[in-house]
């Protein structure tokens, strides 16, 4: 009965499933897309190596004004001097190295060159490590390749797929900047990270990188791996007391420089999403206050054009109760009917984000239950008046009602 009532009034139904499920498609919507980023930055995001931390002039993330942005420029760089100091004073990492990088156009290898920028970086031998991957072929930086200038390069497999097609690229000679370079190794296949490939650039010698490539800009990333995690926490530490005394920072003032590792990433980033969520969330409860408004709307309306209906019904045995129900069960189905279809279209919206960053996308089922369970309260909220203004309708009257 309740079904057959909401189609005899198909435009005033629609017109109120239509305001629920706006509100829950935003909430839905909204939340999707996050977890869609937060499962992609979980999965994706282990861009330093386990147990490591990186040493930088800047933050990777951060959000500030004119002014925060300043005093980041204004600390000095961290130079190559700096890390020799690190690395020869630290007792308790695994390793330190170094690497910096900036895009390069132009790269060719005969008459093929690339269309877009690919990451130059220097490194030392541990770049590889640094970059969290591995050789597929060839060899990997030596420290002679690195005390002795020499031109010698490894390739991602973009860049390698990009300039030797049909042919196998070690030993082959490209030229970076007009200069010639030495292909040594081709590194493995890692894939896309939030829509990027990780796998468009070329490693040079750390030393050829600072000599043909470095400016007064330039600052380098000091890459430190700690021995297990139980010693993560200790040489953080070591590592910070080394670089305030190398860069004489003074006591009572601030490090100059930040650490970075995976876990800050993501709190981070947590931090960002926290707020869309809550603005999401204060956006939806409007529009689901809203479309509670019109949910009560229509049922003060249905009980007003149908009290002889309800006259009929209580004169051949109905009880409060069952108007009660009749009435209630028509504003929770409305509600209901408006969440899944909201819930449907959040999730769809939501993941046109996975869509766009090539990422796997998500089904959030714990927030699409919380969406349904909120239309189930807004349902009852604003369709309890109603149903109890039919319930207590006297019968003799309604009978007489036209």
């Amino acid at each position: 009965m309740a079904v057959e009532a909401i189609r005899q009034n198909k435009l005033r139904s629609i017109l109120t499933l239509l305001g629920i499920s706006i509100g829950v498609f935003s909430v839905i919507g909204v939340m999707t897309a996050i977890r869609t980023l937060e499962t992609s930055i979980d999965s994706q995001l282990d861009i330093f190596g386990t147990n490591t931390f990186t040493v930088n002039k800047w933050p990777d993330i951060y959000v500030g004004g004119r002014g925060e942005g300043k005093k980041f420029r204004e600390r000095k760089n961290i130079d190559y001097y700096q890390f020799e100091e690190l690395k020869r004073r630290v007792v308790l990492p695994l390793r330190v190295s170094v690497i910096d990088g900036e895009g390069e156009r132009n790269i060719q290898y005969n008459d093929k060159q690339l269309k877009r920028s690919a990451e130059v970086t220097g490194a030392d031998e541990w770049g590889l490590r640094s970059f969290n991957t591995f050789l597929s072929a060839g060899r990997n930086f030596m420290e002679d390749d690195i005390r002795f200038f020499r031109h010698v390069t490894i390739l991602g497999p973009d860049v390698a797929d990009i300039l030797f097609p049909f042919e196998e690229p070690l030993g082959k000679q490209i030229q970076i900047r007009g200069l010639d370079y030495t292909v040594i190794g081709v590194t493995e296949r890692k894939g896309q990270a939030f829509g990027e490939s990780q796998d468009n650039f070329l490693l040079i010698p750390i030393s050829v990188y600072l000599q043909r490539f470095s400016n007064r800009w330039t600052s380098l990333r000091i890459t430190v791996e700690a021995v297990s995690a139980e010693m993560y926490d200790k040489t953080v530490d070591e590592v910070i007391g080394l670089m305030r005394a190398i860069r004489q920072v003074p006591p009572e003032e601030e490090n100059d420089f930040e650490i970075s590792s995976n876990e800050e990433l993501a709190e981070t980033l947590s931090g960002f999403t926290g707020g869309i969520k809550m603005f999401a969330a204060a956006v939806s409860v409007i529009a689901l206050l809203v479309a509670g408004i019109g949910i009560m709307n229509i049922m003060l309306v249905s009980v007003s054009e149908r009290i002889k209906e309800i006259g009929i019904r209580k004169a051949i045995g109905a009880n409060k109760r069952d108007i009660l129900t009749q009435f209630l069960m028509e504003a929770i189905f409305l509600s209901q009917f408006g969440g899944v279809v909201g819930v449907i279209l959040g999730i769809l919206g939501g993941n046109l984000v996975a869509l766009i960053l090539n990422v796997p996308s998500v089904i959030p089922f714990d927030w699409a239950l919380y969406g349904l369970l909120i239309c189930s309260m807004v349902g009852i909220g604003f369709g309890i008046y109603p149903a109890w203004r039919a319930a207590n309708l006297d019968p003799i009257q309604s009978l007489r009602y036209d």
